[in-house]
């Protein structure tokens, strides 16, 4: 028997702040850059030349946290770029201090919608916008 499995993959459009983007998520939730493509990394195309400042721009970028992938991009496929409406990701965690590093450090230079608390689902839950406009739900699984 096969067993057919599906899984959610957040891409996020940064808008030329990629580079710092995954710099912050290694750094607060152990991501590791399993693939990285910039746009300096593509052939040139000489009628749509591009700016020398957007060379380091990421194309795409895979990230790997515990089990899951996030993707991401500097490329806007919409007509527009509006920060923090893009994506809203939850990171789960069955240890509460993990959960509780994962929201210390991404509330740094963002801003804390909901405090990392205990609630009646969760023995640590909150909800924080990073510095780049990014919602993160913080969810702690189980009882602790």
């Amino acid at each position: 028997m096969i067993v057919v499995s599906s899984s959610l993959i957040p891409f996020l459009e940064m808008n030329g702040n990629a580079n710092k983007a995954i710099d912050l998520y290694v750094k607060a939730l152990d991501a590791k850059v399993t693939y990285m493509l910039r746009y300096g990394d593509l052939p040139e195309n000489p009628e749509a030349p591009l700016p020398p400042e957007q060379k380091d721009w990421v194309n795409y970028a895979v990230l790997k946290i515990g089990d899951s992938e996030l993707q991401i991009s500097d490329h806007v496929t919409g007509s527009t770029y509006e920060k923090g409406t893009q994506i809203t990701i939850v990171v789960q965690t069955n240890d509460k201090e993990k959960a509780t590093r994962y929201f210390e450090a991404l509330k740094q230079g963002g801003r804390v919608n909901q405090p990392l608390q205990a609630s009646f689902f969760s023995p640590a839950y909150g909800n924080v916008t990073d510095k780049f406009g990014i919602t993160f739900r913080i969810l702690t699984k189980g009882r602790q």
